[in-house]
């Protein structure tokens, strides 16, 4: 078992890394802005479940195969950007969507995607990028400590950690974006503004994986 100085130095260094600017906390701003605080705080909770799998990946080994694989590598962020660009597709095309409908508010919506469907995105969009499972596998073993056991059950314990630190500030987040979602639901003209510039910040991301290298 890691001691409680360990844990509480992983623990503050997650929680800074979790608050500096990254495809995963503009997703959920971005998700936020466009349907609501709730939106952004269930695709928050895909997202962690993607760490889980990244988590697990690296307690069991399997992350080194995108270390050590450049076929692998490539084919995952290939994914993740096509997704990615299929965000921006239906942003671009989609109109004023009522956000607001998405958090309880008068009105109707055939825009919002459900939040199902939020909760999906979140899982795919951190599951399909590479660097988060090479980041895990370079992170998380600084801290574990051979002396206090088995480091797979060291790993996995950092992991959640991690997610804990990832919620409190994503959540956060989500509600910076529904004060934003509440502003531009004035008007249909500022939630197509907003859509408009989710797609822009989709094509971003994708290329920014795109060009990502191990």
């Amino acid at each position: 078992m890691l001691t409680p100085d360990t844990l509480l130095a992983f623990f503050a260094a997650a929680l800074l890394l979790s608050i500096a600017p990254g495809p995963d906390n503009i997703f959920v701003l971005t998700q936020s802005a466009l349907y609501g605080a709730g939106a952004g705080v269930v695709t928050t909770m895909g997202l962690v479940t993607g760490l889980c799998v990244h988590t697990t990946a690296v307690a069991l080994g399997v992350a080194a195969i995108f270390q050590t694989s450049a076929l692998a590598f490539t084919l995952l962020k290939t994914a993740g950007a096509a997704y990615l660009l299929w965000l921006a597709w239906l942003s671009f095309r989609a109109g004023a969507a009522m956000a607001m409908v998405a958090d309880g508010a008068d009105g109707a919506t055939s825009d919002f995607p459900g939040y199902a469907r939020l909760y999906r995105r979140g899982i795919v969009m951190n599951v399909t990028n590479p660097k988060v499972s090479l980041f895990f596998l370079a992170f998380l073993p600084q801290f574990c400590d051979p002396a206090r056991g088995g480091i797979a059950l060291q790993v996995l314990s950092l992991g959640v950690l991690f997610m804990l630190a990832t919620i409190i500030v994503f959540w956060t987040v989500a509600a910076l974006g529904g004060r934003l979602a509440v502003w531009f639901n004035k008007s249909q003209r500022g939630q197509i503004l907003v859509q408009r510039v989710a797609g822009c910040v989709f094509v971003a991301l994708a290329g920014a994986l795109l060009l990502t290298g191990r």
